[in-house]
């Protein structure tokens, strides 16, 4: 369901796909934050370590999910021009007259 609702909200900055990556990136953190208290009935059970491993695999697919979805919309700073910013200029060096200027 997740899969068909990140496709239709398209690719586009506007209110409805962030809030839609915002809830498909939170859901999983919060889902496996409670995880014990969701396996905590299953403490005599002999397959809870592979059920929660599903559980934990699923939950990182949702999050690298929404990760791709923020990267396809753009707001992943990937790029080397995203981090002009923090980049010192290069500094010239020209020479005049036999001394070097700075």
């Amino acid at each position: 369901m997740n899969l068909v609702i990140m496709y239709m909200s398209g690719n586009t900055i506007s209110i409805f796909p962030i809030m839609m990556v915002c809830m498909m990136a939170w859901r999983p953190i919060q889902a496996l934050m409670s995880m014990s208290a969701t396996f905590k009935l299953l403490e005599n059970s002999n397959q809870q370590w592979l059920q929660g491993l599903v559980y934990s695999v699923g939950n990182l697919l949702g999050s690298a999910l929404a990760i791709y979805k923020c990267q396809s919309m753009g707001l992943l700073p990937t790029h080397s021009s995203d981090w002009l910013a923090f980049i010192e200029p290069p500094v010239r060096m020209e020479i005049m007259g036999g001394g070097m200027v700075l």
